[in-house]
């Protein structure tokens, strides 16, 4: 064996297979499509069209931009695989790391990808790579070709509209128009796109000062929030500022309002493109754009937290700078993190203490905890807690209860002991089994019901309270606006007359 020398042995890696690799990092269209969309922001664009256009196996999608644009020094370095080292200093602003987002992004989804770019006051340069002339070539060179295939300048043409800026074409679309893809695949797809970008880049494109103008087939993308700031029901947190070792962390957590307080189209909204269970958990920006939507970082004690339905509407927006990359273990797709050791347990008390939130907000159906206001809602269940679990009881304190019972005379052990049957044989198993499958909790709280119905119950209780107990009326009013589930209905108790009389034959 001969001894080893400092002079280092040339070994590329073949064009070709390199590129057929890379293709498989495990982008989707949507993701692919942030990636190009990242560079046009930081090309300072104000404007970005994606366009999808389908012709069967012929079919393209292109995006245009109207940033800065590029000189062919500039479009040749973007087009080169890894032009710009991770270890780079970026500006605050640049969303990229790699140096590979164009290419790898656009290989995951064609075979043939084009960049046309043009400065103001300078011509047009287009460069093209082609999968196919790369895995025929015999010298396993990397071959980048001028301007676009044959055929297909028209396809460049909106750039010409244009002062400066850069536009982007996928042709060959095989991880797209795959075998058996019809128009209408084609169209599923771009709903999807559509809602993926609108939660990624809500931040820029929230109205009513939208930094960037987004769009699909030149239809306006509204933006996401996944925090339903606006709404009044969503609790929110200070903002708190973690300080790791590079950059600032930003962090701000936040429940969501139940279901009980969202309209239709609010609830249909807030479930975001995975659906509520899904889309519980951090949120984490670098520079305000969407990394990771959902998910609870692998924190947890013990063992990861699992994504549960009763922790779905708890969100945390976490922001952190472009230069805590390394830190945060951030990919290639932009699609996974994890924190850094130093920041884990702050942010795992900060999650335990939103799950908790979320946990109680879900099972009091919309009422941010046992309180509303500084005023203790009494329930008509209680919790008895055992060696393995708990019990649930009726509460015999409830206005309503007592009130029956006091009236009960020689029946009041039978209906003791009807409470009690009721108490042990509650379905829970089918309860759970409800929930797990239709992802909903069964539907309690006078919920649907009508409100005359709901009236007429309140207000036998009510007639009890005022006529044989001698309670004040607006006192009444007062003990309704603590008791479940009547504290949810404040605009029916309202409605109480002072003098409610007596009932025919009481």
């Amino acid at each position: 064996m001969k001894t080893g020398n400092s002079r280092g042995i040339p070994l590329p890696p073949r064009a070709g297979a390199m590129i057929e690799a890379l293709r498989g990092l495990g982008y989707t269209t949507a993701t692919a499509l942030a990636d190009i969309i990242d560079n046009s922001i930081a090309a300072g664009a104000g404007c970005v069209d994606v366009e999808f256009n389908w012709q069967g196996e012929d079919s393209w999608i292109a995006i245009t931009d109207d940033g800065c644009g590029m000189v062919r020094g500039t479009l040749l370095n973007a087009m080169r695989m890894g032009g710009r080292s991770p270890l780079e200093t970026r500006s605050a602003s640049d969303l990229g790391r790699f140096g590979l987002g164009l290419k790898t992004a656009s290989f995951s989804q064609a075979r043939r990808l084009s960049v046309a770019s043009r400065r103001s006051g300078s011509g047009t340069s287009c460069l093209r790579w082609d999968l196919d002339k790369l895995a025929q070539a015999t010298d396993d060179g990397w071959h980048l070709y001028e301007g676009t295939h044959p055929g297909s300048d028209a396809r460049m043409a909106p750039l010409d509209q244009l002062r400066q800026g850069t536009r982007v074409l996928w042709e060959r679309l095989d991880r797209i128009v795959t075998p058996g893809v019809r128009e209408q695949d084609f169209l599923d797809l771009i709903d999807q796109v559509e809602q993926h970008l609108a939660m990624v880049f809500h931040r820029f494109i929230e109205e009513p000062d939208p930094r960037l103008r987004l769009r699909i087939n030149g239809r306006p993308i509204q933006a996401w929030d996944p925090f339903l700031s606006e709404h009044p029901a969503t609790w929110s947190s200070p903002e708190s500022r973690l300080p790791p070792p590079t950059g600032a962390v930003r962090v701000q957590c936040h429940v969501l309002p139940h279901r009980d307080r969202l309209e239709r189209d609010e609830y249909e909204q807030g479930g975001g493109p995975e659906g509520w269970t899904s889309q519980q958990g951090f949120y984490v920006y670098r520079n305000q754009r969407l990394l990771l939507a959902g998910g609870w970082l692998g924190l947890g004690r013990g063992r990861a937290w699992a994504r549960e339905e009763s922790h779905r509407l708890a969100r945390i927006r976490i922001d952190i700078t472009n230069d805590s990359d390394a830190e945060w273990k951030i990919d290639i797709r932009k699609s996974t993190a994890r924190p850094p050791a130093n920041l884990r347990l702050h942010l795992m008390h900060l999650a335990e203490d939103t799950r908790q939130r979320a946990r109680r907000v879900f099972a009091h159906r919309g009422a941010p905890s046992s309180r509303t206001g500084s005023v203790e809602v009494q329930q008509a269940w209680r919790t008895e807690p055992l060696r393995s679990g708990v019990r649930y009881r009726v509460d015999t304190s409830h206005p309503v209860v007592e009130q029956v019972l006091e009236r009960a005379g020689g029946l009041k052990g039978d209906i003791l002991a009807m409470l009690r049957v009721l108490e042990e044989s509650i379905p829970v198993q089918r309860i759970w089994l409800d929930t797990a499958e239709s992802k909903e909790t069964p539907r309690n709280g006078f919920a649907e019901t009508p409100d005359e119905e709901v009236l007429a119950l309140m207000t036998g209780i009510y007639r009890g309270m005022v006529l044989r107990k001698q309670i004040a009326p607006e006192l009444a009013r007062q003990r309704l606006r603590q008791m479940e589930p009547f504290s949810n209905f404040p605009e029916l108790i309202n409605r109480l007359p002072d003098n409610p009389g007596e009932r025919t034959g009481e």
